[in-house]
């Protein structure tokens, strides 16, 4: 029995990758489409900025999974993958479509939908949790899409540095900027909270 609350980093995806390639599981898919669906889309979204093609990208995206689970459970990192292939075939469409064909990545627009860490152990009130999302939102587009893609989506520094062609010291400045903001938006004693820091030095 698989839950898309498990499926939160690349073990979890592979498990799920395997269970589909060598014994047809239909759960382990469903699983995986629950997980990663919203998240792809949105990023397809902030490229494409239109809800029927983003839909279109991430559906052709699972199409390729299928066709490809067997060597896709060979990949260190299949969620990278994922995004990669959904920024390509985004970055494709609006070529083949001569639409926006010069927007650049700072024009890529997203929105932080989650608190990453677990408000109920800092014990910080709902107030405090909107106050920080919107902080982040009120980011400049590429640095809110990076700390997106890392304390959000799940990706590797290293990773995000790659799908968007920028330095690891890039990404590195841009979460240091993102982190300043959120923290403006914490009391003093919740800055050096240990779940907090934890969380801020994670990589």
């Amino acid at each position: 029995m698989h839950s898309s609350n498990l499926v939160e980093g690349n073990e979890a995806i592979r498990n799920c990758l395997i269970a589909i390639a060598y014994n047809n599981d239909q759960s382990a898919y469903r699983t995986l489409f629950i997980a990663l669906h919203s998240k792809l889309k949105q990023f397809a979204y902030s490229i494409v900025r239109s809800e029927e093609e983003a839909e279109d990208i991430v559906s052709d995206l699972f199409m390729i999974i299928l066709q490809r689970k067997e060597q896709l459970c060979q990949l260190e990192s299949p969620l990278f993958y994922f995004y990669a292939t959904v920024r390509n075939m985004s970055l494709n469409l609006l070529k083949k479509q001569k639409r926006r064909a010069g927007l650049s990545m700072d024009e890529w627009q997203v929105q932080l939908n989650s608190i990453y860490f677990r408000p109920d152990l800092l014990m910080i009130t709902e107030d405090m949790v909107l106050k920080i999302k919107m902080a982040i939102n009120t980011l400049p587009n590429r640095c809110r899409l990076i700390f997106k893609l890392i304390k959000e989506d799940g990706l590797k520094y290293k990773e995000v540095a790659e799908l968007l062609n920028i330095s690891v010291k890039t990404v590195e400045a841009q979460m240091a900027i993102a982190m300043r903001r959120m923290a403006q938006c914490m009391p003093l004693e919740l800055q050096s909270h240990p779940v907090l820091e934890k969380k801020l030095k994670n990589k």
